[in-house]
């Protein structure tokens, strides 16, 4: 059978890891070290839709934090 022709019908849960980035991983797979359950799951497309919702700012937390310190210190 042609796996190009065949719906992707893996079911996915969408991942965050400790600097807020998301991924997806497969469901019946132990997530990645660092890496855990950002409480959606579903098909590819599903998933995928929801990280294009609450992945707004794609810069690491810590990327974040840093320019938000550098702005209070420019501010006082």
């Amino acid at each position: 059978m042609n796996q190009n022709n065949s719906e992707d019908t893996t079911l996915y849960k969408v991942v965050v890891n400790h600097e807020e980035q998301y991924s997806i991983w497969p469901a019946d797979r132990e997530n990645a070290l660092g890496w855990r359950d950002a409480g959606k799951s579903g098909l590819k497309s599903e998933c995928l839709e929801y990280i294009k919702e609450v992945w707004t700012d794609m810069r690491p937390l810590s990327l974040r934090k840093k320019m938000s310190e550098s702005a209070q210190v420019t501010q006082e």
